[in-house]
Order: structure tokens, then sequence, then C-alpha cells
């Protein structure tokens, strides 16, 4: 018979507890920093699958490397511009924005 751990909470329930629950002004501060770090990797990911380096992906989006590295560690403040130009030039893809 499988055990479970009763001090085990979801991740939903471990942030409400943290930040507060969805539409507090810390739980979207969080949910901000979240989504620019999942960026970040997403961008990553999609270079490397690509076997590009960051200087290569820097070319060929008229940007150079530490601004790349910067974006796959934070892309905070990130202009929506530079990122379509990321997306479009350097990775060969497209961003779509879907809302509800």
């Amino acid at each position: 018979m499988k055990k479970t751990n009763k001090h085990l909470t979801g991740f939903e329930t471990y942030i409400d507890d943290k930040y507060g629950g969805r539409g507090q002004s810390a739980r979207e501060k969080w949910e901000q920093g979240f989504e620019a770090h999942r960026i970040g990797i997403l961008i990553e990911e999609a270079r490397k699958k690509m076997g590009l380096t960051q200087q290569e992906l820097a070319q060929k989006c008229g940007t150079n490397k530490a601004y790349i590295s910067r974006i796959e560690n934070d892309a905070s403040g990130i202009k929506l511009s530079t990122l379509i130009r990321i997306v479009r030039l350097g990775l060969g893809g497209e961003l779509k924005l879907i809302l509800p």
C-alpha cells in the first residue's frame, strides 16, 4: 500500500500561502517575475534545440551575446518588439498572443 505524506501541499496552495491569492499585489508581482523567467527558459531551450550559441542568436537578431544571456536569465523588462525579433529572426518562429 502506498503511503501519502499529509504535510505535502500543492503548488497553487503553496503560492497562495506565500504570496496571497490571485489579484493581490504580491501575487501579481510574483506571477510577472515567473512569466519573465519562463520566457527566458523558452528562448534558451529553443536556441539550444537549434544548435545555436548565444553569440549566433545575437547576430541573427542584431543584438549582442550579453543581451541574449540577460534575457535567458531574466526576461523582465524585455520590449515586445525585441521579443518578436528574437523569435522571428533568431529562432525562425512566430509569437502568438492568446486572450481569453
